[in-house]
């Protein structure tokens, strides 16, 4: 299955020869399946990590990849539930409550495009909530009751109230989405022409102006969290208006970024999960060992 649509990677390609879109982590280790054979990671390979969130429930960090949903947990990561969709779209709603997108598993019945899925057990299993066969979400974020998505079959932003019925909002190119904490008709989407903004639900954007970023995360009204082309990691509190840089770097080619309370979290196309809890001075590499 594809990894970031096409059209994605030639413009992220163009702003940084570092940003690579199809972002693959092989997570080391030997892992058992449940009828008890033993695999190698490189048979089982869990590639392309889409998304990073952690869960309030355990405060783990959950990891969205080609093969399933991985909790990375006491410096070890496992499978979650028996899912092995290709993970695309990632959002953690609340506590053990996650919405995804993507495409089903190899052998897997069902459309291609899994639309909108659902999971209220943490990852455990999952549900069909709506445009299933039409939607290939690559993008998710939640705020109160709107949920918006990138869909990257049709290039549109589409908004729902209550994720069954959707509303196609605008054509935007868009790597990345942050909605501001306070306003969720107020958004920010990094593109090949900048960070975009707009401020009536997705329906309009204007340059939001700062530096080009590739992944945001909106932690709360004072704290925007940017990842620059340039690798810096720009901190905003007046809602993308104005940019200071944290005095860290990325770790290279980032694929997918989230913070939780003065820890950021970074996935990169190299193979490592990473987590800072100096605003990106310094790194730790998770361990990615299957349990």
């Amino acid at each position: 299955m594809p990894g970031r649509s096409a059209n994605r990677k030639i413009w992220a390609i163009g702003l940084v020869a570092a940003v690579v879109l199809a972002g693959t982590v092989l997570l080391s280790g030997r892992w058992r399946d449940r009828a008890g054979g033993d695999h190698h990671a490189a048979t089982t390979a869990l590639s392309h990590v889409h998304g990073l969130a952690v869960n309030p429930t355990d405060g783990e960090l959950y990891v969205a990849t080609h093969h399933g949903v991985v909790r990375m947990s006491h410096h070890q990561a496992s499978l979650v539930g028996d899912a092995r969709q290709d993970t695309m779209g990632f959002a953690v709603v609340g506590p053990d409550h996650f919405l995804a997108s993507g495409h089903p598993a190899p052998g897997q019945p069902g459309p291609a495009h899994l639309g909108l899925i659902e999971s209220r057990d943490g990852g455990k299993s999952w549900q069909s909530l709506s445009l299933a066969g039409q939607a290939d979400f690559h993008v998710l974020r939640a705020s109160g009751a709107i949920t918006y998505g990138a869909d990257s079959t049709s290039g549109t932003l589409m908004a729902s109230s209550d994720r069954t019925t959707w509303d196609s909002r605008s054509r935007i190119d868009a790597y990345d989405l942050a909605i501001d904490p306070k306003r969720a008709d107020t958004i920010l989407a990094t593109t090949e022409r900048g960070v975009q903004r707009s401020t009536d639900g997705g329906r309009t954007w204007q340059p939001s102006g700062g530096p080009p970023a590739t992944l945001l995360h909106w932690q709360d009204a004072e704290r925007l969290y940017a990842l620059g082309v340039d690798g810096r990691i720009l901190l905003s509190s007046d809602g993308g208006v104005t940019w200071s840089p944290t005095g860290g770097t990325a770790p290279e080619a980032p694929v997918a970024f989230t913070v939780r309370g003065d820890h950021l979290f970074v996935a990169t196309r190299s193979g490592d999960v990473r987590s800072s809890s100096d605003a990106g001075t310094n790194w730790q590499t998770l361990e990615t060992s299957l349990s």
